[in-house]
Parts: C-alpha cells; structure tokens; sequence
C-alpha cells in the first residue's frame, strides 16, 4: 500500500503536477489542508482534491474562503493572501464553497494496520497556529497514533516522540526552505520526505496573467524563487 501526503498546494498546479509525475502510483491520498490563496490555479486544484483526496483536513486558508474570514498569515504573506483570495473566490461555485466549510478540522486514517493522525496546524484543532518542532511535541498530549501529520508551516521535518512520529511534508505550492515541490509518501511501514523541482517559471508565467496588483505578483514570485532575503521578512 502507498500512501501520497500532501499539504499546503496554494493554488500551484504546476508544482503539484510534478508530485503527481514522480509518485502518482498511489493507493492512498492524504491532504492536510491549504487548497486556495497565492498561486495562479485555485480552480484545477480544488477540483484535483475533491475528486481525488481519500483522507483530508480543512486549512486556515480553506477555512477563511468557506466563511470569508480572516487566514491569520504572518507578515507581508497577509496581504497578497486577502487579494488572491478575493479573486479566487470570484472562480468558485456554491458547491466549492460548501466543500471548504465541510473539510474536517481534524481526521484519522488507518492504512497497513497504522493509524494516521490529521491536521492542517495543531494536532489540538487549531488550524492557523504556528508551531516550531519543539512546540509541536507539546501539542499531542493524549494523541495515540502511530503517526502525527501536519501541515501549515510550510516547512518540512519529520520528529519521533516517544511512540509517534511527526511529519510535516513541507508546502507542494510555497515551499519556505527552498524553491523546490515538497511532499511525502508512506509505503512499506516507512514515511519518506521527498523533494523535487518543477516548473516554476510556468507558476510564473500564470501568475502573471492573472487579475493581481503587480506588488503582490512581484511579491509571490519572490517567494515562489525563495529569494532568501525575501523570505526572511515573512517568518
């Protein structure tokens, strides 16, 4: 059995197609929030998770499309969040609506006899607080899984404490430690961090036609190149 983790897609289809190139020989796809906002394809990623998602979890990002509220981001990441969410919004249909509001806040999946642990920031139902590793050992009180899967920070680990192992596959979409897709896939009994490069200038390229100001095209393609110095300001 093989499972695909995914997280945090942020509207870039290019990158999430390049995942789906190099493992998309799945059995099993577990989302753990983080469709919409930023990238240039919300449309062709949402409708990829509802038809194809078996396990997932609802985002901040999500959440704040289904109920108009506010995601919560950090620094400058805020601004270019609530202007590509509001065109965003204008390609969705009552049904795209209605499934944000339906995500789960937290979910369970059991593949090979090991159980999985779901949720998009804190294992405890927060879904926009951000948590370092060593915080996030504090938040699994009373969490018997074999393993704990998050998303959020767009960064990726992986953590054992004591019984449970905690992944974060990183951001498909808007990775925050490099420039290249990130991912994971359990198969074997085994969780594997994986990486890979895609097309960024097609993100690019897309991004740039859309109906954006030119400071917050600017602005995500800086992060999309991961322009350390950039990025710095956002964390």
């Amino acid at each position: 059995m093989k499972a695909l983790i995914i997280s945090d897609i942020h509207a870039n289809f290019t990158a999430l197609q390049e995942a789906l190139n190099n493992d998309g020989n799945y059995d099993v796809l577990l989302f753990l929030g983080d469709i919409v906002d930023y990238g240039p394809n919300p449309r062709e990623c949402l409708d990829f998770i509802k038809n194809n998602a078996d396990y997932y979890v609802r985002g901040n990002h999500d959440n704040a499309m289904g109920y108009e509220s506010d995601c919560n981001s950090m620094g400058t990441f805020r601004s270019f969040s609530i202007e590509t969410r509001a065109w965003h919004r204008k390609l969705m249909t009552e049904d795209d609506i209605d499934f944000f509001r339906r995500m789960p806040i937290l979910n369970k999946a059991h593949i090979d006899g090991n159980s999985f642990f779901m949720a998009h920031a804190s294992p405890q139902g927060d879904i926009s607080e951000y948590l370092s590793v060593e915080e996030m050992t504090t938040k699994i009180t009373g969490i018997k899984t074999e393993n704990i899967l998050v998303g959020h920070t767009h960064v990726q680990y992986e953590k054992q404490i004591d019984q449970s192992l905690i992944v974060n596959p990183g951001s498909v979409g808007l990775p925050r430690d490099g420039s290249e897709a990130c991912y994971a896939v359990y198969e074997n009994n085994l969780i594997t961090l994986k990486r890979i490069e895609y097309d960024v200038e097609k993100t690019i390229f897309d991004l740039n036609k859309a109906p954006l100001s030119e400071s917050c095209k600017e602005g995500i393609t800086k992060i999309l190149l991961h322009k350390q110095e950039f990025a710095k300001t956002l964390l």
